[in-house]
């Protein structure tokens, strides 16, 4: 007679679930998906209220990540790690997209607003002017650094996320995320003080 096996583990089971509602869904079935945004949305919000810190935003990226979750649920695989693992992964990546689109749309509001700024203070066309180019070797600087350190330190200035909430929202190492940055900051330094005397 076989010995009596443990029940799963709560987290084992919860995994099953999920992944036979992402198979539910792959296959047309609503209300696989909306079983599935009922057990794993809390946390997925969470997620990505951290990273967003606004929680209008958080609730509209919220409706992408699952209108993702239905045009992909085929491309789930339990070998590559668990549906929490696998929807958190598309909650970071929408939530990066959206904190970058910000980042953008404020850039592109700069130069009204910075025109309105100096017409109210009555500064000079010529003090605009270097502030212009001083924004503009910025912006320069940044987008020349490789990929990795630009993208932390745009989560931190732009996106007001601290080292661990970094690190968590990319799924990498606390002490990898301060290194990237240490070296971002050390090379924007380097070719901001170049630039800046090259302007004098």
């Amino acid at each position: 007679m076989a010995a009596p096996q443990d029940p799963p583990e709560p987290r084992a089971a919860a995994d099953t679930r999920q992944a036979e509602l992402i198979r539910g869904a792959a296959g047309g079935d609503q209300q696989a998906l909306a079983a599935l945004y009922d057990a794993t949305s809390r946390t997925v919000y969470g997620l990505l209220l951290r990273i967003l810190a606004d929680q209008g935003a958080a609730e509209e990226v919220l409706l992408d990540v699952y209108a993702q979750v239905w045009r992909q649920a085929a491309d789930y695989s339990a070998a590559r790690g668990s549906p929490m693992a696998w929807l958190t992964t598309i909650a970071r990546s929408r939530a990066i997209d959206r904190l970058r689109r910000g980042r953008q749309e404020r850039e592109r509001a700069e130069p009204l607003e910075a025109f309105e700024q100096v017409a109210a203070m009555g500064a000079s066309v010529e003090d605009d002017v270097t502030a212009r180019e001083r924004a503009g070797v910025v912006r320069a600087a940044l987008s020349a650094l490789p990929a990795e350190q630009r993208e932390v330190i745009e989560l931190a200035y732009y996106g007001g996320l601290s080292h661990s909430e970094i690190a968590a929202a990319r799924g990498l190492p606390l002490g990898t995320v301060k290194t990237r940055t240490r070296l971002g900051l050390t090379r924007l330094r380097e070719t901001l003080k170049s630039a800046y005397e090259g302007m004098r």
